[in-house]
This record gives C-alpha cells, structure tokens and sequence, in this order.
C-alpha cells in the first residue's frame, strides 16, 4: 500500500464543480491516447480519488492528460481491504473513479467486489464508456456479431485448457478470448485440435497500437502464422473464434414446439438427447435451445 492509500487529502485545486458521490466505472485506452474520451478526462479531474489497478502504470496516463487527482491503488490483493474504505469515502459525499490498466474496468480485470459491495450500500455507479478490447477485435474480426461470448483468459496448463475449450466446442456463437503471448502458440494449436483446424478465427494483437495486427484465417492457419514470426507472440492479444457452424439448424425455433412438450415430462438434458434422436440436430444445440426457452 502507498502513502497515498492511507491518506485521503481532496482534490480541492481541481475539484472546483465536484461530481455528486458516486463510484464512476472510467474506460481509458487500450493503446493509443487518442481514444480516451472527454467525458472520462472531465470526470478523473474532477472525483476526488481515482481507484487504479497499478498506481505507476496510470500515472502515465494521468500525466500525459494533465490529471492531478489523487489516486489509490487498487487491485486483487489489496480488494478486500480497499474496498470497503472505498465505498465509506462515498458514503462521507466523495466521488470515486474506478481505472483499470488500459480498457473497460472490471472485464478480465479487478472491480467487480468494489462494484457488488456499491450497489449493496445504495452507492449510485456510473458509467463512463470508452475502449474495450474484447469489443474492439469484434468489430475487426469479420466474424459473426449478433450472438458472442465473452470467455476471458483460458486457463494456464494444457489440461485445464483443453478441458474448458471442450465445454465451447459445439458452441454456435462467435467467441471471444484474451491470451498472454507466451501461450499464444499452445492456446491457437489447442483450439485447432478440440474445435477443428479449419474452423475460421481472427488474431488481433496490438489494438489501436504501433505495430496492429488483425489477421484472419483458420485456427490451424493461424498457429502457423504465430509460430513463423516472433513479432506476432508479443503484446495484447484477442482471439475472435468462429461458431460451431454444423451446430446451427436452420431455424432455431423449428423444433421449439417437440422440445416444449418433452419438457414436460423431462428434465433438460434427456429432452435435448430425445430430441436430438428424434431430429437428427446435434444434442448439444436443441439443449442450449431449451436453455433459451426457460429463459422466456
């Protein structure tokens, strides 16, 4: 913890119109300055403690935009004791902004304790919107947009890896996962051998930076592009894979009426394998069907 941490000593010089008490959930860019927004730069010059993920890291940012607002750090080993001074700092009527290293705070990042424990005390959260990398090498990948999954960082070992890789195989939806570069080679031949070589992927690496790339192929295609250029193994890294295209029917509501009635007499799991015998449609898409039409 920094001298910072323990003493809160306000913003006055620039807090001249503070905002009202609030925790404010602040994007910043993921590479290039340019893409912070007006709004973000108003409001971390004028809460009275930015919450930081690496205090050093953010003090580049900050100084770069002339910010002199104090800040904490703020991280997953310091949560539990950071956050409720926190949420009792917005309590006493101070604004509070959340940072995280670069992006939209809280995804595959620390924040979502200090943001549970504000809505449970009543605390106003606000959104200040900005870049997300996840969303960024979307909108590049050419893949389709209109369902996704957000899946993170896979876990480290080959084992565990391959074993969640299993569970988004016959997904049909476009995926999406970060990958530290020096698991970015294991991770793309992982993915080609449990969801197919030719399955179609977007590399995106560097985003918004110097040295960008958007590469689109298959996963097998992929890896080896990776393996032949060590440039390619550095950096921030988002992975866009394809959906299980042999698990889409045609209709995704064409055999909703068969598996609402053998719902009624079936659990989940056994209606998916019932009908998957009856229609000839993969087990695992008429069960995340039937999962959709609980939903409703």
């Amino acid at each position: 913890m920094t001298a910072t941490d323990t003493f809160f000593q306000p913003n006055t010089a620039i807090n001249t119109q503070p905002n009202i008490a609030a925790l404010y959930i602040v994007a910043t860019p993921i590479g290039n300055m340019s893409d912070i927004s007006a709004r973000a730069i108003n409001t971390l010059n004028k809460v009275d403690i930015i919450a930081c993920e690496d205090t050093r890291t953010s003090g580049k940012l900050l100084s770069n935009f002339g910010i002199n607002t104090q800040t904490w750090a703020y991280h997953e080993h310091n949560s539990e004791i950071q956050t409720p001074k926190i949420i009792e700092m917005i309590q006493r009527g101070h604004s509070i902004a959340l940072i995280s290293d670069a992006g939209t705070p809280l995804i595959s990042d620390p924040g979502y304790q200090l943001v549970q424990a504000a809505h449970k005390a009543g605390i106003k959260v606000v959104p200040i919107v900005g870049a997300s990398a996840a969303i960024a090498a979307l909108s590049v990948a050419g893949l389709p947009s209109d369902k996704f999954s957000f899946v993170g960082f896979l876990p480290a070992k080959t084992h565990g890896r391959i074993k969640q890789l299993e569970q988004y195989a016959n997904r049909t939806e476009t995926l999406i996962f970060y990958e530290a570069p020096h698991r970015i080679i294991a991770s793309l031949n992982d993915m080609a051998a449990v969801f197919g070589d030719t399955r179609p992927a977007t590399l995106c690496r560097e985003l918004t930076k110097t040295f960008e790339t958007v590469k689109k192929a298959t996963l097998s295609e992929l890896a080896e592009f990776v393996a032949a250029d060590n440039n390619q193994q550095k950096g921030e890294i988002v992975l866009v894979v394809g959906g299980d295209v042999n698990n889409k029917t045609d209709d995704d509501s064409a055999h909703d009426k068969l598996l609402l009635r053998l719902l009624e007499d079936l659990s989940v799991k056994k209606a998916a394998a019932l009908a998957s015998d009856l229609t000839g449609v993969k087990k695992n898409a008429l069960y995340q069907r039937l999962l959709e039409l609980q939903d409703k």
